[in-house]
C-alpha cells in the first residue's frame, strides 16, 4: 500500500535522532528512515546555498528510497532550504525550527535564551519569528563548536562542560526563565546543561511538537501506515559508532556514501 511507504527524516549528522525517537515513539507503525549527514556536518557555519544544496541531496537520496513524507530534522536546514525544497518537490516536508513562540508567551520575566547555530539565527526565517514577540528580551548565543564535540562522542568532555558554561552564564544573569534549544543536537545536552541552570529555568526543544506535526500531516494529507513491527533504517557517511552509541547500539547502521 502506498501509505506504508516510509517517512524520511534526515539531519546535518546524528542529533536528529532525538527528533526521530519522538516520531518512532508517537508513531510506532511508521517506518522512518532517517539520513545522518555527519560528513557535512556542521550545516551552521556553511552559506545559505551550501545549505540548500546539501538538502537538496539528503531529500532526494529519501525520495528514491520510496519516502512519502520528509522531516527537516535540522533548524538549520529548515531557516535555510525548507521554502526551496517545498517548491522543488512534490512530497510533504515537516521542519524544525526554535521554538520561541512558547517560550516567550509563558516567561514571567520577559526574557529568554535561544542556544543555536550561526546559521539559524542568522536566517530570515528565524528573525521573523523573533520579531513576533516585541515584547520580549530574546538573548541569542551560537553554540560554537557544541555540534562538533556532539559528532565525536564527546558530550560529557570537560570541553563541553566549559563551552556550555561559557554560553548559558550571560543568560542567566540575564535573568532568563525559559531557554530554547535552537539545534537538534542539543537535546542531547540536556543533563548537562541542567547541572548549570538554576532549576526554576524550563528547557524548550521541538522534538514533541515536531512528532505532533508528522502525525497532523499524516492523517491530513498522506495516510497512517497499517504495518507492525517497524524496523528503523539508518544510514550515515561517517561516524557509524557514534550514531550506533546515540542509539544505544538497538539498531543496525548502514554506512554509505552519499
Amino acid at each position: 500500500m502506498d501509505n506504508n511507504r516510509p517517512i524520511g527524516i534526515f539531519d546535518s549528522g546524528i542529533g536528529g535522532t532525538s527528533i526521530w525517537a519522538e516520531i518512532h515513539q508517537l508513531l510506532p507503525n511508521e517506518k522512518t528512515i532517517y539520513l545522518a549527514d555527519s560528513k557535512n556536518a556542521p550545516y551552521g557555519q556553511k552559506s545559505k546555498a551550501e545549505i540548500i544544496a546539501l538538502s537538496i541531496k539528503n531529500t532526494e537520496f529519501l525520495l528514491n528510497l520510496g519516502c512519502k513524507l520528509i522531516v527537516v530534522a535540522c533548524n538549520t536546514a529548515t531557516t535555510n532550504a525548507i521554502q526551496e525544497l517545498r517548491e522543488k518537490y512534490n512530497v510533504p516536508f515537516i521542519g524544525i525550527e526554535p521554538a520561541i513562540k512558547p517560550a516567550a508567551t509563558h516567561s514571567q520575566t520577559q526574557t529568554i535564551g535561544i542556544l543555536a547555530t550561526q546559521g539559524t539565527l542568522n536566517s530570515a526565517l528565524f528573525n521573523k519569528n523573533v520579531e513576533k514577540f516585541q515584547d520580549t528580551k530574546i538573548i541569542e548565543q551560537v553554540g560554537h563548536g557544541l555540534v562538533p564535540l556532539i559528532e565525536g562522542g564527546a558530550i560529557n568532555s570537560l570541553e563541553m562542560t566549559k563551552l556550555l558554561h561559557s554560553y548559558l552564564t550571560p543568560m542567566i544573569d540575564a535573568n532568563i526563565d525559559y531557554l530554547v534549544l535552537g539545534c537538534s543536537h542539543y537535546p542531547y545536552l540536556i543533563p548537562q546543561i541542567k547541572k548549570i541552570l538554576p532549576s526554576h529555568i524550563h528547557i524548550i526543544d521541538s522534538g514533541e511538537a515536531v512528532a505532533r506535526q508528522t502525525q497532523n500531516v499524516l492523517r491530513d494529507k498522506v495516510g497512517f501506515s497499517t504495518l507492525e513491527n517497524t524496523k528503523p533504517i539508518f544510514y550515515t557517511n561517517s561516524n557509524p559508532k557514534v550514531l550506533s552509541d546515540i542509539l544505544q547500539n538497538k539498531y543496525e547502521i548502514i554506512e554509505k556514501d552519499f
